[in-house]
């Protein structure tokens, strides 16, 4: 099967965070000891190749069909069954996009253009174990490999060449970053967590997948610091003991909002002085804020507030804004590239035919006229390559540069030098 051929039968179904609620995300989830068996449904509803993708963000399949609209019905019956779902209701928050179009949308969700949070690196991942799972179950023939080896090529060049994922952007992620400049290598200091605010046990979550092992909880009650440190798997204590244990923490994470601050210049100075002046982070989510701000002018004492992560993450979205509309070029120079590509070889096929023909008719005129003339043989092999350069060079370029003209002049090759069987058998 030609290239040109194969992304005539590229289709993309899903449902995703554009389309769909999050409970509807939810319930599509496929986990991945489930993908071979939707996978298996999924031939059977009119793909020959396909892989599934399924992150919080989406869930959609992408493959060749020999009918795009068979398919395209069978993937929306196959992720209705699979949530749960009639047809009808599931049909309107899904998305669909074939051809080039399904293509660029490959590009774009596999370089993270196309995600909750432009240029997470979790997705690039996410796409390489989808397109693992399919290889290892045999869904994924040459030809789909091909455009996910293109959409790879794609989502590095993004990577190397634009600063996309390179600035946090939420105030969690922010957060982290801040801890990593003061304090390095989150897996060799400790953190305390004064429970009390959402934000506040977001930013612990955030830190823990960062590498934070050494964390203690404290509470108001031993039961809500017992309750919390079983989520995070740590030592607990309460407010009372927080004198004792403060200086002892590297960073701060406190969120409890009392309407006085728990952390001043008295407690963190002597907190400081019996640290050696190490320095200390502390990361106020607190409403109220917990920490007074004269905190911050102490020497060896980093103070960040919601509004300090908040100007951090707004930073981060304008650089990375920035980045996405480069990272777009990029995607619509491989498009463009690959289509190129494609209808290049896709010429090959005539020119060689072509080519061929002349090969015949000139060791048929050869042996009519006794074919033992070297200098005759020689003669007549160069003029044919000389008659056939041009052409072939002009139907390679019309295929790169306009893939509509490319057909047609192949079609008119094909009928005025009889190529095709058609044609042939005609002639006969």
């Amino acid at each position: 099967m030609s290239d040109e051929r194969t992304l005539s039968r590229l289709v993309v179904v899903g449902a995703s965070h554009r389309t769909s609620s999050e409970t509807t995300r939810d319930r599509l989830f496929i986990s991945e000891e489930d993908l071979p068996g939707f996978l298996i449904s999924l031939r059977k509803a009119g793909f020959t190749d396909v892989v599934a993708l399924s992150t919080c963000a989406r869930t959609e399949v992408f493959g060749l069909a020999p009918d795009k609209k068979v398919a395209r019905a069978g993937a929306i019956g196959a992720l209705a069954t699979l949530g749960g779902f009639d047809v009808d209701e599931i049909g309107p928050q899904t998305y669909y996009h074939e051809t080039e179009e399904a293509l660029r949308h490959l590009f774009r969700v596999s370089a993270s253009l196309d995600s909750l949070i432009v240029g997470e690196p979790e997705v690039t991942g996410q796409f390489r174990d989808a397109v693992r799972i399919a290889g290892e179950g045999n869904f994924l023939g040459r030809q789909l490999d091909t455009i996910v080896q293109a959409a790879n090529r794609t989502a590095k060049r993004v990577r190397s060449e634009t600063a996309i994922g390179q600035r946090p952007v939420s105030m969690a992620a922010c957060a982290v970053q801040v801890a990593r400049d003061v304090q390095g290598d989150l897996s060799r200091v400790r953190a305390l967590l004064v429970t009390g605010g959402e934000m506040g046990e977001l930013i612990a979550d955030q830190m823990q997948v960062a590498g934070l092992s050494q964390l203690t909880v404290i509470a108001r009650s031993r039961a809500r610091a017992e309750m919390s440190a079983r989520r995070y798997d740590c030592h607990f204590s309460v407010l009372d003991d927080l004198p004792e244990i403060l200086p002892e923490a590297d960073i701060v994470i406190t969120s409890l909002g009392a309407g006085q601050h728990l952390f001043d210049r008295e407690n963190v100075s002597e907190a400081l002085v019996a640290r050696r002046r190490r320095p200390m982070l502390f990361v106020d989510a607190a409403i109220p804020p917990d920490v007074d701000p004269v905190v911050n002018d102490l020497e060896d004492a980093f103070a960040y507030s919601l509004d300090d992560l908040e100007r951090i993450a707004l930073e981060g979205r304008f650089r990375r804004d920035e980045a996405a509309t480069e990272a777009e070029a990029i995607i619509e120079t491989e498009l463009r590239e690959y289509v190129r590509a494609v209808a290049e070889r896709g010429a090959v096929p005539v020119v060689s035919a072509l080519r061929q023909h002349f090969e015949h008719v000139r060791q048929d005129i050869l042996s009519d006229m006794g074919g033992d003339d070297p200098a005759l043989d020689e003669a007549t092999r160069r003029l044919a390559n000389r008659l056939l350069h041009y052409p072939s060079e002009t139907l390679r370029k019309m295929a790169a540069e306009d893939p509509a003209a490319g057909r047609d002049a192949e079609e008119m090759v094909n009928r005025l030098f009889g190529l095709s069987g058609e044609e042939r058998e005609k002639k006969e």
